[in-house]
């Protein structure tokens, strides 16, 4: 009795010491899985845990990969580089039996099992074996499995401890994949977006088809190929920023940020911070550290509108940053280089303001390496149907309904100068929409916006012009009809008839050819 109860003071003695061990290795388990590492590496971090707290030798831990349903070993102990090489399948061997069946398997001694694979080629043959699943739910996800060096009357204490370390791994498994599939998911999303953007600020979405905008159109996909400085000129409203936009899109940096500041909206110590950030404490709210426009651009492409607003005493930072891609937070002392392109825009007259002494001559020929002349849009009334027909189908995606413009209206809208360009043409034409029930946007709906008494006026007709009863104000007429009737009342011809319409040669020219007039010759 004395001899039988010694023998199980000792068995308890070492259970409580497998335990002991086992809850400080435990406790170091999950240190390690908590640790914002590579997944693959955390795992073979804990699998060493394994070894040298937990007398648990030859640590292996397999993965389902879901495409092709078999076990991949993606961690292991002693050699790492099997990794996603080794493969089981369902049903194969001790450790395709564990995924097939889920339960626990542990043999006394690895060459008494004849199942046993060894593909791995590490395990000791005369110890013992233990492999538990790696369980999701319902759903077994993986095998964890080593070698205890201890007595095998401690098999089933390490059983248990296999089994709550597969616990873990197994929550770490579900978090690692929810991880990678909302990141596939946000990178989906970011890919669509890209070429939503792409799309929308493509060559073949610019809407012009006369020849300045031809070459405005020619200039760009030039300069998109390269990291050129560009400064865009040209009135307000004439889409200065949608040519950024088309630069940047359609440029190597694409994939970068495009950041766009107004320096108009800003005074020079606003300017300063928002362009080059500010180091914490820098001056009262500066509670935090902030990175400016350039450090967020890097690598990509900052639009500078409004770069004529600027004064005299911030052209001298902003010159330095031009030319040597470098400059320093505010209230810091660290140089920071950055590599951002350029692309500025302007609606005053640089080169007068540089004559005068207001805008610095070395950052005007900085900024002025590429320009590119936006014309004003009555320039181009040529070009004014195509854009009516544009803005109102992208009104009509806003107001949740489809809209169309009638010939006679397009022929109100090319009559008129637009000192406020296409902003005023887009805004004309949204009011035209809500006065337009039935979305069509007729002559009646352009008056109603207040743009009739601002129309020029037409020149009288000339003398020696045929007699004709036709009026060519009359509202019910279309305005197809009425580039017909003041070419016949002038015999054809169209600079005549183009002063009846108040409208320049040019302009009925590509009204004969939009609204298909054979040109009758007399």
């Amino acid at each position: 009795m004395d001899a039988e109860s010694d023998k199980r003071h000792s068995d308890a003695r070492q259970q409580n010491q497998v335990m002991a061990t086992g809850l400080e290795s435990l406790y170091q388990v999950s240190r390690v899985l908590s640790r914002s590492l590579d997944f693959r590496e955390t795992l073979i971090e804990m699998l060493k845990v394994l070894n040298d707290t937990g007398n648990m030798r030859h640590g292996m831990i397999s993965l389902l990969d879901e495409n092709s349903g078999d076990l991949m070993v993606i961690a292991l102990h002693e050699n790492p580089s099997p990794a996603n090489v080794v493969r089981y399948k369902p049903g194969e061997g001790i450790v395709g039996a564990i995924l097939e069946k889920g339960d626990s398997i542990v043999l006394k001694r690895i060459s008494d099992e004849d199942r046993f694979l060894d593909r791995l080629g590490v395990y000791d043959q005369a110890l013992p074996f233990i492999g538990v699943p790696i369980s999701i739910g319902q759903e077994t996800a993986g095998v964890l499995a080593a070698q205890p060096v201890s007595s095998l009357d401690a098999l089933g204490e390490y059983q248990r401890f296999l089994e709550m370390v597969a616990n873990l791994v197994g929550q770490s498994v579900r978090l690692a994949r929810k991880v990678e599939s909302e990141h596939k998911e946000l990178k989906g999303e970011r890919d669509a977006l890209r070429r939503i953007v792409r799309g929308e600020h493509g060559f073949s979405n610019m809407v012009g088809r006369s020849d300045c905008m031809q070459l405005v159109f020619n200039q760009v996909r030039q300069v998109a190929k390269w990291n050129t400085t560009v400064l865009i000129r040209g009135e307000s409203g004439t889409g200065k920023e949608l040519i950024a936009n088309a630069i940047h899109y359609n440029s190597p940096r694409a994939n970068g940020a495009f950041i766009k500041l107004n320096c108009a909206a800003l005074p020079d110590n606003l300017l300063e911070s928002e362009l080059f950030g500010h180091e914490k404490g820098a001056f009262t709210g500066a509670v935090n550290q902030r990175k400016g426009r350039f450090e967020q651009a890097h690598g990509g492409t900052i639009f500078l509108d409004e770069i004529g607003e600027i004064t005299p005493a911030f052209q001298a930072k902003l010159l330095r940053v031009l030319q040597e891609g470098e400059f320093e937070r505010v209230g810091g002392s660290r140089t920071i280089q950055v590599d951002v392109r350029v692309v500025a825009a302007t609606n005053r007259d640089l080169e007068s303001e540089v004559q005068a002494g207001e805008f610095r001559e070395d950052l005007y020929y900085r900024l002025n390496v590429m320009p590119i002349h936006m014309p004003p849009l009555r320039e181009r009334a040529e070009d004014v149907p195509d854009l009516a027909r544009f803005l109102i189908s992208k009104i009509g995606k806003m107001q949740g309904r489809k809209l169309s413009i009638s010939d006679h209206a397009l022929g109100r809208l090319m009559q008129y100068d637009w000192p406020g360009n296409v902003r005023e043409l887009e805004n004309c034409l949204e009011r035209a929409a809500v006065m337009s029930e039935e979305g069509l946007i007729n002559s009646h709906a352009i008056n109603l916006t207040g743009l009739k008494g601002r129309m020029p006026a037409p020149m009288s007709p000339v003398l020696d012009s045929p007699v004709s009863d036709v009026d060519l104000d009359d509202p019910d007429m279309d305005e197809r009809e009425r580039v017909i009737a003041a070419l016949e009342k002038v015999g054809w011809v169209q600079a005549k008839a183009a002063r009846l319409l108040g409208m320049t040669p040019r302009q009925i020219g590509y009204r004969i050819q939009t609204l298909n007039i054979k040109v009758r010759q007399y």
